[in-house]
């Protein structure tokens, strides 16, 4: 099964209400989570998905659900959410997937090791089972590597779901427990009064709610901005692969520098290039370019900057649109770049360097997702204070998959007026206006 496109038929047609208490903007993870701990919680709630249900990057990405190298701001949300991927398995069976095999980050390097040890402070702290290895341990790990590696760090309580089906399954279970979903239901701006929210004009029409969550992920900044509110935001394109079945040498997810690979339910291994995430310039290149100067410095080198194809439109601004008028969502319901040539280069050069049980087994398909990025590389949760009612849960930057259920819970409980379960101060939408600092977190 492929990663969701257009041609995906559409499974998600339920009926337009006339009112309902939250309206979710986007089907992704961060979205689809997030209506399912509203739904836990006895609220009513309409998700409005202007393509496919996880179309892009929520069934594009690697299928990691990791808590090894996070940001430590996002680690004890990260934790709540690996609980939440085992709780969700257990309800919704093999279409999740979800394997604890742990994460193994492998050093080439003396230098790379001692990077890597930085870790182990923060996992003790957060009491995590990470653990240094060294080379001969990793060869007992990793079954017939090639001995390149002399050394890593590993964390046995992380896992891996199955990105291609998980989210749709936790559409369809939410369908089941009376959430509606629709799919080619673009939202196209708020409904407000004196400022506040109260409702979603989408293509098909008024949904009044009194709160709405945008979890729209890389088209979150164009529907903001059509109001007036900046948020600096980047998509970088990332390569992803597939192998045909091989041989079970390594049941978990692994990296090095260079590429990564993570075994699948189906027998194969999706593999990803290291250094091939390319950021096509655009005007909000140079609209944000000032605060994303420090992630660019110490991301040089796994960022690539692309002309690319259609160069001259993704320069110009989009014009504002209002809700009798087609937007852009409609205009483009579901990102699907090509794979980069050099990122499936790369993929088989890292095989056939290291890995000797795949050099020879054939990629199945290849594909790409548009990574939606912030300057500082961890998300936005947050409300709008500009508009009451309006929540942003996105720019989770590559790591969203994973921490999606964690993500959903804590949006959840913003709506509905809780008590965080965790410091957010790091997730703030104001940090970008503020005159904060931008400081990275780990890199894509």
């Amino acid at each position: 099964m492929p990663p969701v496109t257009l041609q995906t038929p559409i499974q998600f047609n339920d009926r337009m209400p006339d009112q309902v208490d939250v309206v979710v903007i986007g089907g992704g993870v961060a979205g689809v989570c997030t209506a399912w701990f509203l739904n836990e919680a006895g609220v009513s709630v309409f998700v409005c998905e202007k393509g496919r249900v996880a179309g892009e990057q929520s069934s594009r990405n690697w299928g990691w659900v990791r808590q090894q190298g996070r940001d430590e701001a996002e680690l004890p949300i990260m934790m709540d959410s690996i609980h939440h991927w085992d709780t969700l398995n257990r309800e919704l069976g093999k279409d999740i997937g979800f394997e604890r095999h742990g994460t193994l980050y492998i050093a080439e390097s003396e230098k790379e090791l001692e990077r890597l040890e930085g870790w182990i402070e923060i996992a003790e702290q957060h009491q995590l089972d990470s653990r240094m290895l060294s080379a001969r341990e990793i060869d007992d790990l990793v079954q017939g590597n090639a001995g390149n590696w002399c050394g890593g760090v590993f964390t046995p309580g992380d896992g891996h779901a199955e990105a291609f089906t998980a989210v749709p399954a936790i559409a369809r279970r939410l369908q089941e427990k009376g959430v509606g979903i629709r799919e080619n239901c673009a939202a196209r701006v708020l409904d407000l009064t004196a400022g506040s929210v109260t409702g979603v004009h989408t293509e098909k029409g008024l949904i009044r709610a009194s709160s709405v969550v945008l979890a729209a992920g890389a088209w979150s900044t164009v529907f903001l901005r059509n109001m007036g509110i900046r948020l600096p935001q980047l998509v970088v394109r990332s390569t992803v692969g597939r192998t045909q079945q091989g041989e079970n040498f390594f049941s978990g997810n692994a990296a090095d520098s260079h590429f990564a690979f993570r075994h699948r339910q189906d027998g194969g291994y999706t593999i990803a290039p290291g250094g091939v995430n390319e950021h096509f310039i655009s005007f909000d290149s140079f609209r944000f370019f000032r605060q994303f100067q420090p992630v660019l410095r110490r991301s040089a080198r796994d960022v690539q900057l692309r002309f690319g194809p259609d160069l001259l439109k993704r320069l110009m601004p989009r014009k504002p649109w209002s809700e009798n008028e087609v937007s852009p969502f409609e205009s483009e319901r579901v990102l699907d770049p090509a794979a980069a040539d050099d990122g499936i280069r790369r993929m088989r050069k890292g095989l056939e360097r290291h890995l000797p049980p795949l050099a020879n087994v054939p990629f199945e398909e290849c594909w790409a997702g548009m990574i939606d990025v912030t300057p500082d590389v961890v998300p936005v949760m947050d409300e709008v204070d500009e508009y009451p009612g309006l929540y942003v849960s996105t720019g989770f930057s590559g790591h969203g998959f994973g921490i999606g259920p964690g993500a959903g819970e804590t949006m959840a409980d913003m709506v509905l007026g809780r008590p965080a379960r965790h410091d957010l101060h790091r997730f703030r939408f104001s940090r970008f206006s503020d005159g904060s600092a931008m400081e990275p977190g780990p890199g894509l």
